[in-house]
């Protein structure tokens, strides 16, 4: 048996080809640079970053340099918005980038599985990233061990340090301090002491969109509207959204309060923040910045929108969806089904007309309301003969405003939220000293949710009684202001008096929003 012979092929030099075709002897190394905030002593360092590597990579007589690919201002946790870092990767897997350097492993990405992802998919294209901080190269046989270790330590830091920032917000948001992007916030702007304080053009804007909205316009309406008079958003745009619309009346702000962390990060990582629907504490500061919206005004807007979104009409209690389109929309009902009137373009044998029907007729096959359908310009003429009739009879209707204005003002007196007020800071005093047991804390809690619902309810309350005054003020404000009866139906005068038609078989009964009713003859 012959001896058995055994040689070693030597590994070789990876030659590196061109785009001409002839081999280079030259690494083609870029550099990757970030810092992880915005202020002025981590930019500097930033600059210095790019300075250094530049002339680090042209000094070296071996290498070619492929460029600088930096990021500025942006979270290392992950590497979604690192508009540079992706285009290295990209650049690398074209072929363009043969070596990598980075400060640290930090720099690179604190997140330990992209860290060995990208480094993985690296080093398959044989491209190795030389973190100069730890002096880990990453296609070693021992780097990828290291980096595991070091990329962990990075994670843990940012971990450590995104907990501490939290903390810090905690403690800012327990003492009532608002962090709020003031550019998009339309009515405020921010002193040199970053409180907010009140832009009386942009004010008026907001009082505005609260007024019309009172007056039974649509999201869609007010945005319109605001659009054409060439109203510009918070955010410099020209169109405007229904739902930002619907944030401005929502927003506690206007009215000087502060809801606070009505958001909150899910991990360190993804950075995705979600609506915090009471898994980490929030906080209500009350007067904190001066109002643009009084608060009784507030309140009629939130419950004109709980009114809208829960319309329910006929026999079932079906929901319908709320019109503004006319003045008469939404507030015809039918006296026999109780469903809401709709307006639609009648064609009967051939002859076209505007009419208003019973909601249940147009879309229930079979139904058995008889309700009559009415002309657009009868139903019209009906409410004029109403409002008219107050008008030509106003010493008697000024009596029943006088009764009205008693019966509001002999309910009970406007609550006084103070008590509770009184009661919610003991307890919050309690949910610090003297929860000690998960049980205590759960009871704490209940009752602080329970107060809150009861001062909601409250105020509430008081703001119905500020609407019925003021609905019987508008009322006598017009009385006295009118000499005769009117000539033309007017919407918008409908939309201030008018709070609701009930149509009978012959007759239209007309409550006005001033508690006064009148029926008239169709």
């Amino acid at each position: 048996m012959q001896n058995r012979n055994i040689s070693v092929i030597p590994a070789r030099t990876q030659t590196r080809v061109a785009e001409s075709g002839k081999p280079r002897t030259k690494l083609r190394v870029a550099a990757y640079c970030r810092v992880s905030t915005d202020d002025e002593e981590q930019l500097t360092s930033y600059e210095a970053q790019v300075s250094h590597y530049a002339n680090h990579i042209q000094q070296n007589p071996e290498w070619e340099f492929a460029g600088i690919y930096a990021d500025e201002a942006l979270s290392g946790t992950n590497t979604r918005k690192r508009t540079d870092f992706n285009r290295l990767i990209e650049d690398c897997m074209a072929g363009k980038v043969d070596y990598i350097i980075t400060k640290s492993v930090s720099r690179f990405a604190r997140n330990t599985l992209d860290t060995l992802n990208y480094t993985r998919q690296l080093k398959e294209k044989n491209i190795p990233v030389f973190f100069e901080k730890e002096n880990i190269i990453s296609t070693d046989s021992k780097g990828e061990l290291m980096l595991t270790i070091m990329a962990s330590i990075a994670q843990e830091e940012s971990r450590s340090t995104s907990q501490n920032v939290k903390m810090g917000i905690s403690f800012r948001f327990q003492k009532g301090e608002m962090q709020i992007n003031h550019n998009r916030f339309m009515g405020y702007t921010k002193d040199e002491n970053k409180k907010l304080v009140i832009v009386p053009e942009e004010a008026e804007i907001v009082k505005r969109i609260y007024r019309e909205y009172l007056e039974g316009a649509s999201l869609l309406e007010i945005g319109r509207g605001l659009e054409g008079d060439g109203i510009l958003t918070a955010a410099n745009k020209p169109k405007w959204r229904p739902e930002s619309v619907k944030k401005i009346l929502q927003n506690e702000k206007y009215i000087g309060d502060a809801l606070l962390q009505k958001t909150y990060t899910v991990d360190f990582l993804s950075k995705k923040r979600v609506v915090n629907n009471g898994i980490v504490p929030q906080y209500y500061v009350e007067n904190s910045h001066e109002a643009i919206i009084p608060r009784d005004l507030y309140m009629q807007v939130q419950e004109e929108i709980v009114r809208r979104a829960n319309l329910r009409t006929g026999k079932d209690g079906s929901k319908r969806v709320y019109s503004s389109r006319y003045a008469l929309s939404s507030i015809v009902f039918c006296g026999e089904c109780g469903d809401i009137y709709r307006r639609v373009h009648w064609n009967n044998r051939g002859k076209k007309s505007i009419v208003w029907r019973c909601v249940s007729r147009l879309e229930e096959k079979g139904s058995d309301c008889t309700s009559p359908t009415i002309a657009e310009v009868d139903l019209q003429n009906a409410v004029l003969k109403a409002i008219n009739q107050i008008i030509s009879e106003r010493d008697e209707f000024m009596g029943i405003l006088m009764n009205n204005i008693a019966t509001v003002l002999g309910e009970e007196f406007d609550k006084d939220t103070d008590i509770i007020e009184h009661q919610l800071k003991e307890l919050q005093n309690d949910l610090i000293k003297q929860a000690n047991s998960q049980e205590d804390y759960d009871t704490v809690v209940n009752e602080i949710y329970r107060l809150r619902e009861v001062k909601q309810e409250t105020l509430e309350h008081n703001a119905e009684r500020h609407t019925k005054r003021q609905r019987v003020k508008e009322m006598e404000k017009f009385l006295k202001k009118q000499d005769s009866g009117l000539d033309e139906y007017d919407d918008k005068l409908v939309r201030l008096l008018v709070e609701q038609v009930t149509v009978h078989e012959k007759q239209l009964m007309v409550r006005f929003k001033s508690g006064i009713e009148v029926e008239v003859g169709l």
